[in-house]
């Protein structure tokens, strides 16, 4: 077969296909060019999906005759120096986006240069160049594409509906708006506007305006700010806490210099620095941005530039799971907006008719009440475990107390307990707000913390016990524990094997006190005979940690002291991420007073 050179025409079409699979691709290539081009305000308008017509108008700087007449040509661009490709500091670069789009639609450019007394355009219709003309605009640029892909009409085919075309439309100058909170955006689809952000200041607070705008407002309510920097890579942003989830990943957003980025790194970064505090299958509200030399990260690995390859990927991802991880911590006694208001909610639904009661139910009652003394000095320590495991015994005292609250408890993040409700959930008073605590799922979470700190710092303390406790399990599950024995010494297990279907449980860790050790052991087998890699457990050493905790935690039905029950309420004010259990449920709710007041029509 003889080797021909291929024509300028079918080259452009070829390198569309790789640049330009659907309108969204044009859009983001047209607003990226006005981004780079310094404007203020950006306006998209589309119709029919953007396949018959896509427009977007800037107030950028605008070009001269002879720049618009070389903008259309392939590989022609004014935002590489010196040709370097390591040096990047655009959010495009190639110069294929306009003769690509001239290849595949019939394209329309008007331009007025700043500072110039008159405008010009030039037209490409698929592929063929005309000549330049005057035209009618004020500043900036304006960029029309019509009858995109008519010239290869077999790409309509792969198209999806004019409403997926329009999400994803959507999508892109979304994604671009939040990049560059300081420049307006209008999206105008058919004929209403879609989409209208207005600018906002160059500053945390004015990102986070433009966030809510994207994300809600219950994002905003419950954002807390991420902001660090090592080895010239700096980081910034919010996430949401993580009681703030949904079962997807639409509302995480990344970018890397000012570009929208879907990277593997980055994602596998944030499941690690949220760790046990979203439960499983669920996924946090993010908008991170990444800022670092244009050197150290390659943003030349794909043709839609929505992958990147850094440098030094080890010290990234350090830096991400390192900046989240503190975030979270130093937001762990805020309380989330949407629990609460979740809360009210549930307690808004239509019930019983005014007067009337559930059959059996005494007049106020709320339930089993525990009233308790104002906040007792003292700590939450490893001495308190005894009273909370021991079911025979009733440790609370249900005498009503009339003695003022101290100001200075209530003035703590979690107040001062007041009572205990069904033996399970605490119920707290600050100044302005109502806190309701799940005495298992918080407790659950300090165990665990200390878990990981004893890990940490050398092993877990262990307590051997009188008289070794045998546990009869499968024969794989007696394999799988018996071959991870120096993994689990280290958290302060140790067990021997007794025989085909059975092992021996020796010594337990100190920390959990009095606990269910045949249930422990059987659900760190199961949790063994889901890791099939040799080697695996060792990195997964806190996911069983996790599980001893919750063994060895205060269970609900356990009627606590008034000392007890506030001594948990300060541990968990100085512990990192009290505000979820292991498994990522919420710990506490917070109602406010004039939420209250707003349920019973007082305001």
């Amino acid at each position: 077969m003889l080797i021909r050179q291929l024509t300028p025409e079918t080259i452009n079409r070829i390198a569309a296909g790789e640049v330009i699979e659907r309108p969204a691709s044009v859009v983001k290539e047209l607003v990226e060019n006005a981004i780079d081009a310094g404007a203020q305000n950006i306006e998209v308008v589309t119709a029919a999906g953007g396949l018959s017509l896509i427009r977007v108008s800037d107030d950028g700087t605008g070009m001269q005759i002879e720049d618009l007449s070389l903008c259309i040509e392939r590989h022609a661009t004014s935002k590489l120096t010196e040709e370097d490709l390591f040096d990047i500091r655009s959010l495009g670069f190639r110069g294929e986006a306009l003769p690509s789009i001239g290849s595949v639609a019939r394209l329309e450019i008007a331009s007025r240069a700043r500072g110039a007394g008159e405008a010009f355009s030039i037209i490409v219709d698929k592929g063929r160049k005309l000549p330049e003309r005057p035209a009618a605009i004020n500043r900036g640029t304006r960029v029309e594409v019509t009858d995109l892909f008519s010239a290869t009409p077999a790409r309509l085919k792969f198209l999806k509906s004019e409403r997926a075309e329009n999400l994803a439309t959507g999508d892109v100058v979304k994604r671009l708006a939040m990049a560059h909170p300081e420049i307006g955006f209008m999206l105008v689809m058919g004929e209403r506007a879609s989409l209208k952000y207005p600018p906002q200041e160059p500053s945390p607070g004015g990102l986070l305006q433009r966030l809510a705008r994207i994300m809600g407002r219950d994002f905003q309510a419950d954002a807390v700010e991420v902001a660090g920097g090592r080895d010239g890579v700096r980081i910034a942003g919010f996430i949401g806490l993580p009681t703030l989830n949904r079962g997807d990943a639409s509302q995480q957003f990344l970018f890397v210099n000012g570009r929208p980025v879907k990277d593997r790194l980055l994602i596998g970064a944030l499941r690690a620095a949220f760790g046990d505090t979203l439960p499983r299958g669920r996924y946090p509200y993010i908008a991170l941005f990444i800022d670092l030399e244009p050197r150290d990260v390659d943003v030349n690995v794909h043709p839609a530039k929505t992958e990147v390859r850094f440098k030094d990927p080890g010290a990234v991802r350090g830096l991400v799971i390192g900046a989240v991880r503190q975030a979270l911590e130093e937001a762990a006694n805020r309380a989330s907006a949407q629990g609460g208001q979740e809360t009210i909610g549930a307690f808004s639904v239509a019930g019983p008719s005014p007067g009337t009661r559930p059959a059996g139910a005494a007049r106020g009652a709320v339930g089993r009440l525990a009233h308790v003394r104002p906040a007792a000095p003292g700590g939450y320590s490893e001495s308190w475990q005894a009273p909370f495991v021991e079911l025979e015994t009733t440790s609370a005292n249900t005498v009503a107390h009339s003695e003022p609250i101290a100001e200075a408890v209530q003035d703590k993040p979690l107040g001062a307990a007041r009572a205990q409700l069904h033996e399970t959930y605490i119920l707290a008073q600050t100044h302005d707000a109502v806190v309701i605590i799940d005495q298992h799922a918080a407790h659950e979470r300090l165990v665990f913390e200390r878990l990981k700190k004893m890990l940490s710092t050398g092993g877990v303390a262990r307590q051997g016990l009188l008289i070794p406790e045998v546990v009869e399990l499968l024969p794989e599950e007696v394999e799988a524990l018996v071959g991870r024995t120096e993994e689990l010494a280290k958290l302060g297990l140790v067990i021997d094997g007794f025989g085909a279907e059975a092992v021996a449980v020796r010594e337990v860790p100190a920390l959990l006190g009095p606990c269910d050790v045949r249930g422990l052991v059987r659900d760190l087998a199961a949790e063994v005979l889901q890791e099939l890699e040799p080697g695996a457990l060792t990195e997964r050493l806190e996911a069983v940690a996790s599980r001893m905790a919750c063994h060895g935690s205060v269970r609900a039905g356990r009627r606590l002291t008034p000392e007890e029950m506030n001594a948990l309420l300060r541990e968990m004010e100085a512990t990192p991420f009290s505000g979820q259990c292991n498994h990522g449920r919420p710990t506490y709710v917070e109602l406010k007073l004039s939420d209250i007041e707003r349920l019973f029509g007082r305001r």
